[in-house]
């Protein structure tokens, strides 16, 4: 894990940005590449013990297989993935290069489609 792949900059916006589109219902946030990943936002009430290397393998192999999976299908381009949990969601939102996938407490798909909005112009931003 690196704490160098994005600024203090980069993070702060990130960051911000999340917490704006989902408010306290945002858990964390993790920014990743193909070989490295930073963890960008956790909130103070969880505890640092996942095993984000795991999840950040799984992501990175999943995204590539679902958007080859859809490529050219009559559904549109692929945007992003939410995964449902008993204590959660996590959102992965991906680029070629970069993704960032964010961990949230309950909330609407309305918010899904707002965060992804709202992260999505970010990474492009760095890509």
């Amino acid at each position: 894990m690196s704490d160098t792949l994005l600024t203090e900059k980069a993070r702060d916006r990130l960051t911000t940005t999340c917490r704006t589109a989902v408010g306290d219902s945002l858990r964390s946030v993790t920014y990743f590449s193909r070989f490295d990943y930073e963890q960008v936002y956790l909130r103070r009430d969880l505890e640092q013990d996942a095993d984000l290397s795991s999840f950040i393998g799984n992501e990175w192999h999943d995204f590539k297989t679902t958007q080859d999976a859809y490529h050219n299908s009559e559904l549109g381009e692929y945007r992003y993935t939410i995964r449902v949990f008993d204590n959660g969601f996590l959102v992965r939102i991906t680029t070629e290069d970069t993704g960032v996938f964010i961990t949230t407490d309950g909330i609407t798909m309305k918010d899904f489609q707002s965060l992804a909005a709202a992260v999505e112009p970010v990474l492009e931003d760095w890509t």
